[in-house]
């Protein structure tokens, strides 16, 4: 079972990960998360949403190597986009 899924998110075209270090995640995770991304590297796109920055992303995965490897694998060639939204009061 976790080889078709794997093989699912290694092979579509764009890959969309919403809310990357909303919750904790498990090193065994974290983990699969590196090998999809590494699998995915240069062959296809990965877009990533998130309200932390990459150095918050070490409160989700917790061995600091792991992250420092997630991090470059999400940021290696790509291009990064910071949206910065201000609250607007409401009636």
């Amino acid at each position: 079972m976790l080889t078709k899924t794997f093989a699912r998110y290694v092979r579509v075209d764009l890959l969309c990960i919403d809310e990357l270090g909303y919750m904790d995640s498990t090193k065994r995770g974290a983990e699969l998360l590196f090998q999809v991304l590494t699998e995915r590297e240069e062959k296809a796109s990965v877009a990533i949403a998130s309200n932390d920055a990459f150095s918050g992303l070490t409160k989700t995965f917790t061995d600091p190597r792991l992250c420092a490897a997630i991090v470059d694998r999400l940021t290696f060639g790509g291009t990064r986009t910071t949206v910065v939204e201000q609250a607007q009061p409401r009636d």
